[in-house]
Formats: C-alpha cells, sequence, structure tokens
C-alpha cells in the first residue's frame, strides 16, 4: 500500500495551513503546467474556463458531467497539482451527485466544489442567477460528503445565494452547509471586503474567495491582495479569469502582430510574444519523455 498522502489530505493540509492558498482556474495542459513551474502546489478545475476552451461556449450550464469528468481526470494526471475540480449543481438530483463523488474522487482530484444555484447554472459573476432552496441544496451535499471514500476528500460548498437574497442568507446558508458536512465554503460574488470580513467572521469552516475581475468595468468582488484577505481570516483565494483571459489576450497580441507584419519571422522575434519551441518542449516534460526512452526503448 501507498504511504504517499491521498489528494484529498493533500488539499485539506494547505487548505488548513498558516498561509493563504492561492487557486488558479486552470483548465488545460498549459495552465496546469504553467502554474506548477511557478511554485503553485494546488489549482482549480474550473468549469467556466473548461467551458469556454474545451466547447467555445459561455459558462451556462452547458458542459456536462461526462466532458467535465474527463478534462479533470486528464489533468489531475498530468501534473503533480492537486486539483479541486467544479462540478457546478451536481448534474441532476442527490442520487446523481452520490455518484459524481465517486467518480470524482476516482479520477484522482483532492475535493470537488458544489453549488446551490438552479440548472443551468450561470457563472456566478454573470446576471441572472437563482438559487434552489437550502433544504434541496442540503439534499445534495450529504449525499456528496456520504458518498466520499476517503474522510478527507474534500467538499466545498458555494453558495450564490448573496447576490439573490443578501448578506445575512449566504451567511446562513453556508452555516448550514457546514452543519451538513461541508469542509469548505464559498460564498460567491461578494461584493466589498466588509462582507468578507462579516461572512469569516461568522462561520466555522475555512472560506474561500473569488477574486474574478473585470478590466474595463468594476469587478462584482472587491479586488483585494491575498495578503489583505489573509489578514481577514480567508483561508484561499481563487483567481476564475486571470489565466484563461491573459492566454487569449496574448494570442491576440501575437495576431495582431502577425496581421500588421504579414512576416511571421519578424513576429518570431518579438520575445514579448511567444515561447520557443524549446521552452513549450521544456513545459510539457519532454526532456522525461526523452529520458524515458533511452531506458526502455531499443534502438536499432
Amino acid at each position: 500500500m501507498s504511504t504517499q498522502p491521498s489528494a484529498g489530505a493533500r488539499l485539506k493540509k494547505l487548505i488548513n495551513g498558516p498561509k493563504i492558498l492561492p487557486l488558479h482556474a486552470v483548465y488545460d495542459g498549459f495552465s496546469c503546467r504553467l502554474i506548477e513551474k511557478f511554485g503553485y502546489q494546488a489549482g482549480f478545475l474550473s468549469g467556466a474556463a473548461m467551458s469556454e476552451a474545451n466547447l467555445g461556449k459561455p459558462d451556462v450550464g452547458l458542459m456536462g458531467m461526462e466532458e467535465n469528468l474527463t478534462i479533470s481526470r486528464r489533468l489531475a494526471a498530468s501534473c503533480g497539482l492537486t486539483l479541486l475540480a467544479d462540478c457546478d449543481t451536481g448534474y441532476g438530483n442527490a442520487v446523481t451527485v452520490y455518484h459524481m463523488t465517486q467518480q470524482f474522487e476516482a479520477a484522482g482530484v483532492g475535493g470537488l466544489m458544489l453549488e446551490d444555484q438552479v440548472w443551468p447554472k450561470r457563472c456566478g459573476h454573470m446576471k441572472g442567477k437563482s438559487v434552489v432552496s437550502a433544504e434541496e441544496y442540503l439534499e445534495k451535499l450529504k449525499a456528496a460528503v456520504a458518498a466520499r471514500k476517503d474522510p478527507d476528500f474534500v467538499i466545498k460548498a458555494r453558495t450564490d445565494s448573496f447576490t439573490t437574497h443578501g448578506l445575512d442568507e449566504a451567511i446562513m446558508r453556508l452555516n448550514l452547509y457546514t452543519e451538513a458536512g461541508a469542509d469548505f465554503l464559498l460564498a460567491d460574488a461578494l461584493a466589498t471586503e466588509e462582507d468578507i470580513k462579516t461572512v469569516v467572521k461568522n462561520v466555522s469552516k475555512p472560506l474561500c474567495v473569488n477574486m474574478g475581475f473585470a478590466i474595463r468595468k468594476r469587478s462584482t468582488t472587491e479586488l483585494l491582495s491575498a495578503r489583505r484577505l489573509e489578514d481577514l481570516g480567508v483561508k484561499a483565494v481563487m483567481y476564475g479569469r486571470m489565466l484563461s483571459a491573459s492566454a487569449i489576450q496574448g494570442m491576440t497580441n501575437a495576431l495582431n502582430a502577425l496581421a500588421e507584419t504579414a512576416d511571421l519571422p519578424k513576429v518570431k522575434e518579438r520575445e514579448d510574444l511567444l515561447v520557443s519551441f524549446e521552452e513549450l518542449n521544456d513545459l510539457m516534460g519532454l526532456p522525461a519523455i526523452n529520458a524515458l526512452e533511452q531506458q526502455f526503448v531499443t534502438r536499432k
């Protein structure tokens, strides 16, 4: 038997550690490999970014469980990160959630997030959200807690009720979700620092805050530094849009440069636009593949 801690145990240790846990929203091999290269130990498998990058569709409930599960399994196996899966509203009722939880645990992630929106859900920072009753969500949450085989597998409860019902309702729900067995909490789209401070003071489990930024307009949540969030007692911060937004901007910049010059050699000289072929291969782990070939493949 392996003596290594489970993915759930690793994630739980990071969440309860002395420092705030940064969780970048990853969605493909590039993003997973990059944040690992930069020294991060964990990541959040963003359902929004996976839907956008793989389906070319917005985060409005168009991606199903099997698509999410397949991507999550592949990415968990592709890197050394401990990953938290985004399981939306659970893709059905409590029985579905029970099955889903066991499938995602077997996929190698360290935990999952389950939210209390009506299905089809919407990105937490979009307009037009609505939530189910706390009682309906609690059925799903209790099923997820009961389904896990590893007691350290993290169940993260997310409420979107701040936007629809206000701060008191969000706190009430988070406390109900804690009593039902949630290990980790998120009240999405809180507006201000004072809102965050109030939630931290009124819940007993580790709180995560989503820094869902906007560049050209006011962000839904007041943007705070990780250090400030840590001072407030927040245990983890999600950067839900940074990697996907910067990837799109980077590709846009390179395409604009090529359109302006119609000369790939000139674009290739722009180190601010493109990584080299060698850098890309190193990031993807080609040296390790080459070493395996030397060890196992017979050369003729």
